[in-house]
């Protein structure tokens, strides 16, 4: 078995900074309420030209940068969406053919907001039996399906893509330790866009009621989060062989700021620092994850031999969880 290590990190997001009160300007709420409720400032939403390939491959460049490797030598690009391009082909493919990464698989995984976490277990597999380097993306353009005078959406999302790049190193350089997955399927109907798939073909009846657009039931969200994170962190640090207090840092998605403060607090760790990136760039779906570590990295946060939490949670539902030692 291949150790695979992490062996860089990049992130985009779009120019176009969009306050609250611009973002909520049909929803008749205003930056006040926005901030009380989310503890977000502005997002980033991106132009009609971008698409979430365009987001995805900013990113991938900046980490294949970061790792010191070229995209020829990938042999796995895994791209994490819940908006791809179109629903064919991969948004994986788009990126591959962007970056020149010609002799690379190319696929898609979509888990929503816990995607990247479900990604990078993918592509740690992959690597794992056959070696090589793969390139793992999470990126979400979510301004293109909210429905704007929709206040429990439309102030929470922006648009982003974060990248990591794993492959074998030999020297030091941060490794997974250990992943968990979960889906809770029968709590599906919390988070979805309820037409444009086989199920519900969108058709003009379907656009004159809005089916296209992002639907979240918000409260049953944050219930399943409050009621489920605590335990499931609790069960993924016991198989990973660790205590609360050797975890120094944690990186959860970024949903919303006022849900994350509450439920860290029942989470036990202690002696870990929350990384943000929602006040500036709003929830960027599964792209959170890998922003806000690359965000983290830059700034020097991380010392070697921290441990690094990263939690995901969305629709389906689901959560992932990994366990970085940097």
């Amino acid at each position: 078995m291949t150790d695979v290590r992490i062996l860089g990190t990049g992130a985009y997001v779009p120019d176009r900074v969009v306050s609250n009160d611009e973002a909520a300007a049909s929803a008749g709420v205003d930056d006040a309420w926005i901030f009380s409720k989310t503890a977000i400032r502005e997002r980033r939403w991106a132009t009609d030209d971008q698409a979430t390939s365009d987001l995805a491959t900013a990113a991938a460049r900046a980490a294949l940068q970061s790792a010191g490797i070229t995209a020829e030598q990938l042999s796995v690009i895994v791209v994490a969406t819940s908006t791809p391009d179109r629903p064919q082909p991969p948004t994986a493919a788009y990126v591959q053919q962007k970056l020149g990464a010609v002799g690379a698989a190319a696929f898609d995984v979509n888990a929503v907001c816990s995607g990247m976490v479900f990604a990078l277990s993918a592509a740690e597999g992959v690597l794992a039996r056959s070696g090589g380097h793969a390139l793992v993306i999470g990126a979400d353009l979510y301004s293109r399906i909210l429905n704007r005078a929709d206040r429990r959406t439309v102030v929470l999302f922006g648009d982003g893509a974060g990248a990591v790049v794993l492959g074998p190193s030999a020297g030091h350089a941060p490794r997974i330790r250990h992943v968990a997955l979960h889906s809770f399927g029968e709590l599906s109907g919390l988070i979805e866009v309820p037409a444009g798939g086989s199920r519900l073909p969108l058709d003009h009846a379907g656009l004159d009621a809005g089916l296209q657009y992002f639907a979240m039931d918000g409260r049953g969200v944050r219930s399943f989060v409050t009621d489920n994170l605590p335990q499931l962190t609790k069960q993924f640090l016991h198989e990973a062989g660790v205590v609360p207090d050797e975890i120094s840092h944690f990186v959860p998605h970024q949903a919303n700021g006022v849900m994350l403060d509450s439920v860290f607090e029942g989470l036990g760790l202690a002696r870990a620092t929350m990384h943000w990136t929602l006040a500036e760039y709003g929830n960027t779906g599964t792209a959170s994850i890998p922003i806000t570590l690359d965000a983290a990295a830059r700034a020097g946060a991380f010392r070697p031999g921290d441990l690094i939490l990263l939690a995901g949670f969305g629709g389906g539902m689901s959560a992932g969880f990994a366990l970085v030692e940097w």
